[in-house]
């Protein structure tokens, strides 16, 4: 129960990071925080009964610099849906494809990066999508850091999506 997920937000609203419930309840009994929204369970002690944190909202705001998601093969696919960014096809073994090939001064960037199906990635070889008659089903960007909260992390508590960004 203590070890349950807290999404912590900035005084701001913004998502920060993600807790154990055991941290977001000091955080509440230090007075640096106050709850947002609490789960159905209930933590007590010997004269304290308190409701078990499911967001909370630090007291004051903190600038922290912006959190950086690693550019690699794993964060590429779960940003793209595990999709082919040409087809839409979600079968079979994919890969990641640089967008404009390397040759031709492609970058390792979230911007150049894009999954891909065998077939698509045979097809387009080692050509621009233009160069190969095919199109981009979305134009590939890097992701904020409520993607990683929502993707890498998970989303175990619905309450969460609206701090998230998600409908």
């Amino acid at each position: 129960m203590l070890d349950s997920r807290v999404l912590v937000l900035n005084q701001n609203y913004e998502p920060m990071s993600v807790c154990s419930a055991r941290r977001a309840i000091v955080l509440l009994y230090l007075q640096k925080a106050e709850m947002i929204e609490r789960n159905h369970e209930i933590v007590h002690s010997m004269r304290t009964y308190i409701p078990l944190p499911s967001i909370v909202r630090l007291s004051r705001l903190i600038h922290v610099p912006r959190k950086r998601i690693l550019l690699n093969r794993k964060n590429i696919i779960k940003r793209d849906n595990h999709q082919c960014q040409y087809c839409g096809s979600k079968e079979g073994s994919i890969t990641v494809d640089h967008v404009i090939p390397k040759d031709q001064g492609g970058e390792d960037t979230w911007e150049n990066l894009v999954c891909a199906c065998m077939r698509c990635n045979t097809k387009k070889r080692n050509r621009t999508p233009r160069e190969a008659g095919m199109k981009l089903l979305k134009k590939p960007r890097k992701p904020g850091y409520p993607f990683f909260i929502q993707h890498l992390i998970g989303i175990p508590d619905d309450r969460w999506k609206p701090y998230l960004f998600m409908s």
